[in-house]
């Protein structure tokens, strides 16, 4: 009598199987599975039992997968830290905008607390070189570190390095183009203006004035970066912005936010 057909939609073959195929795959140094497709023609399943069965396998940790890179064998490696590189391209400047106006009126209102003399010698001096400031470059360099100077007087190291790491994300040369763009002349005066508000506030010693001041200066500047992400791009600037900001920016026109 000859051996019935294997019963390709069962899982539990489909789980023996792939069980002797890691254990060969293991023994010979392999590192990566086939894909599906040729994994379930070559074993003589279904895709269906296959599927049900590698997620036995993975919730065992013998198995991990990564979507669009294929099945690799294993336990699934410890994430490595957020490459920043990777992460400008996923994030856009509203999203940062969010993350600034969580933690800067924070800053500010420690900065108000905490803040030195010399500290308050600082900021003034960096407001006016700002306020001075006649080109994008200059304006961008003393607006950052007038704002990191708030956030090294507030004297949390941990609140410091996030500061940081979004600070770094905001470099991106297609990104500081954005924020000039949203600079008009008299929009600039309006940032020099509530600086000023924000390094008084902090200097007179008034955390909830300086926690105020920040915010709405930050809100100002969000709706700056708003209105210029919401207006149709150039085709010339279109094609030079992150992927996630020209989808996130079309996605705007496209329902009038």
């Amino acid at each position: 009598m000859s051996n019935p057909d294997p019963p390709t939609d069962s899982s539990n073959f489909a789980l023996g199987q792939l069980r002797a195929l890691l254990d060969q795959s293991s023994s010979e140094g392999e590192q990566r599975l086939p894909p599906e497709r040729e994994l379930a023609a070559r074993i003589g399943i279904g895709r269906r039992a296959l599927r049900r069965a590698l997620e036995v396998l993975e919730a065992e940790g013998r198995i991990w997968r990564h979507q669009g890179k294929g099945t690799f064998l294993g336990p699934r490696p410890a994430q490595t830290p957020t490459n920043l590189e990777e992460l400008a391209k996923r994030t856009h400047p509203l999203e940062v905008m969010d993350v600034r106006l969580e933690i800067e009126p924070a800053l500010a209102r420690l900065a108000a607390m905490r803040a030195t003399n010399g500290d308050i010698e600082r900021l003034l001096h960096l407001a006016e070189k700002t306020a001075s400031s006649s080109d994008a470059d200059g304006r961008e360099l003393w607006d950052s570190a007038l704002h990191r100077t708030i956030a090294e007087a507030a004297g949390n190291s941990l609140l410091l390095a996030i500061f940081d790491m979004i600070d770094r994300i905001r470099q991106d040369a297609t990104w500081r183009l954005l924020r000039e763009r949203a600079r008009s002349g008299e929009r600039q005066q309006i940032y020099v203006e509530q600086h000023r508000r924000v390094i008084a506030a902090i200097a007179q010693r008034e955390a909830h004035a300086a926690e105020q001041a920040m915010r709405e200066h930050l809100e100002f500047v969000r709706e700056g970066l708003l209105k210029v992400m919401t207006r149709p791009l150039p085709d010339h600037v279109d094609g030079h912005l992150p992927e996630a900001l020209v989808t996130h920016s079309k996605d705007r026109i496209r329902h009038g936010t």
